[in-house]
């Protein structure tokens, strides 16, 4: 007898387990990011953006899809190589703030990650949240998204904290 409900990278949400699957995918290729960027269309200056994201070679967009099926948000884009390999890159992002909040962050509260980008997603999860309530439209509020990213996956130095407008 036949099943009406194959397993295969179709349905793979539908798999028992699957959310496990999503964790272990995104602690080993995923990424929380947050950016202080110039832009001086911005009252302060200073945009900060957010994003979740997951890359993967080409040959493995079914994992993707299955990530965009599950959460039915973001999008899969191709990224141009420049290295030795032979396939394209494939990134699925998601940016909007109202899919982080209604998606991604409750996902990853109810099944935690279990490698150290366990920290940069409840910092990221953190300053999503403190957006939510319009703090980074305040230099305070500012500063302090721009303090978490220094922590933050590579912990590279703010250019708005290394800028003369926080400097003052």
């Amino acid at each position: 007898m036949g099943s009406e409900n194959p397993i295969g990278a179709e349905n793979q949400q539908e798999r028992p387990g699957f959310e496990q699957w999503i964790v272990g995918f995104v602690d080993g290729e995923g990424c929380f990011s947050i950016s202080v960027v110039r832009d001086r269309g911005c009252r302060l200056g200073w945009q900060v953006q957010h994003e979740f994201s997951v890359t993967q070679a080409a040959s493995s967009r079914n994992a993707l899809e299955g990530l965009g099926r599950y959460f039915e948000c973001g999008r899969i884009i191709e990224n141009s190589r420049h290295d030795n390999h032979r396939e394209p890159l494939l990134r699925y992002p998601v940016k909007r703030r109202g899919e982080l909040v209604e998606r991604i962050i409750p996902f990853f509260e109810d099944n935690p990650l279990i490698t150290a980008k366990r920290t940069d997603f409840t910092k990221f999860a953190a300053v999503v949240h403190s957006m939510e309530r319009r703090e980074h439209l305040e230099l305070s509020g500012l500063e302090g998204i721009a303090r978490t990213t220094e922590t933050m996956n590579r912990k590279q130095r703010s250019r708005y904290l290394e800028s003369s407008e926080a400097i003052r």
